[in-house]
């Protein structure tokens, strides 16, 4: 009996053992389950438009199936596209098909984590979530609404009415038309070959004689003619300061601005105070500022509205706001700029002093160099009539249409010379300067310790040219310089060239600029071969290097 027992023992304890291994290699194999991996992430949660869809063995899985799920929408609208379009042909609203359904936008968001034990969504179960949001988010585009589209610039939206395209429009003037004396009417652009609408500004008298005009019956011929020119003509002179309308005369605006009608998803029609929004907030526009006297990066960041870091992040050459800046640098600010620019000109009266623009007389004996004045100015006092010119509240331009001058301005008178100075070059080929101008050690006995002029290391006998052109006052031996010529020049400028080994002009004689005049040398106080060369003004010398061309 013994033995039975324990065999019987024996085998229910093999029975067990197989029981508990059929049930983990079951768990491992069912395709519910995703197994342990030890490699990484074998389990995600897929979300899609921010929605949680389900859970997914791989990101591969998730994409496979949104693509499911979309041909499914697909497919079950497809079979509507006949009935859409009937209804688009007899007059209803367009709406969307099934291609516009397919490609709706999605995004999915795929997030993965590693599990020993872990049960994943069925495929039919995801691609059925994910239909249920595509068709939900897809909703407010299902159908498309008649709205208008404008276009100002580089920006685009979408209004539901015309009257709101016409208040938003009519909104960006207020701020320089406060009281609406302005309208705005949308017209049919005769430059566009489709029906594009673009703006007309109109003062509220112009809007309210054309719409008379159209009321009435039309004068025929000649007399409507002459009644128009009557009706737009004012008197062009004797009109007295107080017979001027001052205030806003024209506005309008800078950018092109284009309307059309059209079809939209609602969701992408936007109401006027969000259109205001937009188009009227100011956007930083960057530009250059040149440094004046008495300026500092802490100055410029409040004359700009900046703090001073931003101006330093905008200019990263500057260390701190303790940086040297000098007059003439340029720095990069930033300044407001409206998404829809307004240009208007008001009439405006003012007083101001003034002064006359310069009178010039001209002296063919002088040259171009040579100025001087011979009436001081002083300025005048006015009273002013004036159109001036706006860009977003900054004065553009003026033009005064009356003036009356209270005290005369007195012009400045300037006499100039119209002669074209001579120039002067270098008197030799190649060389180069041995000896400068100004002082120095002696480099011999004899020499002179303030250098006059230059000395030009070049080789004995080569060919010296005048420097500008003139007249030789003196050719010959002198103690010093050796052989030595002087020319005169128109000027009153005078070139000396000396160490000459051989002259070649004579006193007396008219030389041009370039021409060969002689030789260089080592004559006369020389410590080698060189030409030496002077430019003396009134007869006192100068640094020759500071007016050779």
């Amino acid at each position: 009996m013994r033995k039975v027992s324990a065999h019987q023992r024996k085998i229910h304890l093999w029975a067990v053992a197989a029981s508990l291994t059929a049930l983990v290699v079951s768990l491992f194999f069912l395709p519910s389950y995703s197994s342990f991996q030890s490699t990484g992430n074998n389990m995600y949660t897929v979300t899609l438009n921010g929605e949680v869809v389900g859970t997914v063995a791989s990101e591969s899985d998730a994409k496979s199936y949104l693509i499911d799920a979309r041909r499914q929408l697909a497919s079950e609208y497809a079979q509507s596209a006949e009935q859409q379009s009937d209804n688009a042909e007899s007059g209803g609203e367009p709406s969307v098909d099934s291609e516009s359904l397919y490609y709706a936008e999605a995004h999915l968001s795929v997030e993965g984590r590693e599990v020993l034990w872990g049960k994943v969504d069925s495929h039919s179960t995801v691609v059925s979530r994910m239909k249920e949001v595509l068709e939900s988010g897809h909703e407010s585009e299902s159908t498309l609404q008649r709205c208008y589209t404008v276009k100002i610039g580089n920006n685009i939206l979408h209004l539901g009415t015309r009257d709101d395209v016409v208040e938003l429009l009519t909104s960006a003037l207020e701020q320089y038309d406060p009281d609406r004396e302005y309208v705005v009417n949308l017209v049919l652009d005769t430059s566009k070959e489709i029906n594009v609408l673009t703006t007309d500004v109109l003062s509220t008298k112009e809007q309210q004689k054309i719409e008379e005009k159209e009321a009435s019956l039309p004068t025929a011929g000649v007399i409507a003619q002459l009644t128009d020119i009557l009706n737009s003509t004012e008197p062009a002179v004797g009109k007295n300061f107080e017979d001027y309308t001052l205030g806003l005369t024209a506005i309008g605006f800078k950018e092109k601005i284009e309307v059309a009608e059209s079809y939209m998803p609602g969701n992408e029609i936007m109401d006027l105070e969000s259109a205001k929004e937009q188009i009227l907030q100011s956007k930083a526009k960057k530009q250059i500022y040149e440094v004046r006297s008495g300026d500092s990066l802490s100055v410029i960041a409040e004359d700009y509205g900046l703090t001073v870091d931003d101006l330093l992040a905008m200019n990263p050459n500057y260390e701190d706001e303790n940086a040297t800046i000098r007059v003439g640098d340029e720095i990069t600010v930033t300044v407001p700029e409206p998404q829809l620019s307004v240009d208007y000109t008001m009439q405006e009266y003012y007083e101001e002093d003034y002064e006359e623009d310069p009178i010039y007389e001209d002296n063919d004996e002088w040259y171009t160099t040579k100025t001087e004045v011979i009436q001081q100015p002083s300025s005048g006092h006015r009273k002013v009539i004036a159109l001036v010119d706006y860009e977003n509240g900054e004065k553009e331009s003026s033009d005064i249409v009356k003036e009356e001058v209270v005290s005369a301005a007195v012009p400045i008178i300037i006499m100039r010379g119209t002669k074209v100075p001579p120039t002067y070059i270098w008197p030799v080929s190649g060389g180069y300067v041995s000896s400068g101008f100004g002082g120095r050690s002696a480099p011999k006995a004899g020499a002179s310790t303030y250098h006059k002029g230059i000395d030009i290391a070049v080789s004995v006998g080569t060919a010296v040219m005048a420097s500008s052109a003139g007249t030789v006052t003196s050719a010959g031996w002198q103690s010093g310089y050796g052989y030595v010529v002087y020319i005169q020049h128109s000027d009153g400028r005078e070139t000396r060239y000396g160490h000459l080994s051989k002259i070649l002009v004579s006193t007396g004689e008219t030389v041009s600029q370039g021409e060969k005049i002689a030789l260089s040398g080592n004559t006369g106080n020389s410590t080698g071969p060189h030409l030496h060369f002077e430019i003396r003004i009134d007869g006192t010398a100068v640094n020759p290097l500071n007016y050779i061309n």
